[in-house]
């Protein structure tokens, strides 16, 4: 049976995909006034991307941005995210520092979930979901691929190994050059949904082209999506409005 994850009323694993919108600010300033603005829209949860913070590698000021976002998003979680350069982030991190930060970031509790790139080590990972496993804090595996869409049996394989390692979710976005790049993410999705996956999976094509992959998760098993107030963290994503009229007269 598949896993339903329960934050407050924000369950993820049924019904309507559920809506992440990023914040990017670089200054602790611009981060919070987006804070501010997001809260007052209709998203679900919001990712906080902090490899675009300019003072992320000094863990006070994290925590202090931390801090200050539980308080003006109020009831909405917050997912951490340091989006490595290898994986289309803004800043270069060494492995020991991101597991360094992830695991403070992990121990303040003052988040809901937390982005784990698979790529950056299996022992790294398996130490970073046990650590949030001991704090009740939510693990999102990702995969993100900006040079292309991977055939189907390798993004299933993907998807199966990072569920080996027992995060939450599972998360992959790939890059879509052409439309029938759109419809491999889209078949590797739905057969992982149905025969392997016990628990909740976010899969998009990334690109204009990719763009219904964004709204059509409830139809090929994608049980979240992005979507922008403000500026956008990867390509293709929709202003939130659009996404959410989008979903719900798909979902009707």
């Amino acid at each position: 049976m598949k896993k339903i994850i329960e934050i407050g009323s924000l369950k993820i694993g049924e019904g309507v995909p559920k809506i992440c919108v990023p914040i990017i600010g670089t200054t602790k300033e611009e981060i919070i006034n987006s804070a501010k603005f997001i809260n007052e829209s209709d998203t679900d949860f919001v990712e906080w991307r902090a490899d675009f913070f300019n003072n992320v590698k000094q863990w006070e000021k994290v925590e202090e941005v931390l801090h200050e976002l539980k308080f003006w998003l109020k009831d909405k979680p917050l997912l951490f995210t340091f989006r490595t350069l290898q994986e289309g982030g803004n800043l270069y991190i060494s492995s020991k520092k991101y597991l360094e930060l992830n695991i403070n970031v992990v121990r303040s509790k003052i988040i809901d979930f937390v982005d784990i790139e698979y790529y950056i080590g299996k022992n790294i990972v398996r130490d970073l979901v046990a650590e949030a496993k001991i704090n009740n804090v939510y693990t999102v595996i990702s995969n993100h691929d900006f040079n292309k869409t991977p055939n189907k049996d390798e993004i299933i394989n993907r998807l199966c190994e990072m569920q080996k390692l027992n995060g939450d979710m599972l998360k992959i976005a790939v890059m879509a050059k052409e439309k029938s790049d759109v419809f491999i993410l889209m078949e590797a999705t739905e057969e992982m949904a149905r025969i392997h996956a016990d628990r909740p999976i976010i899969a998009m094509s990334m690109s204009a082209v990719g763009m219904i992959s964004r709204v059509a998760g409830e139809f090929f098993g994608s049980d979240v999506t992005f979507a922008t107030v403000g500026e956008q963290s990867a390509p293709g994503q929709l202003p939130i409005e659009r996404v959410k009229k989008l979903l719900n007269l798909l979902h009707e």
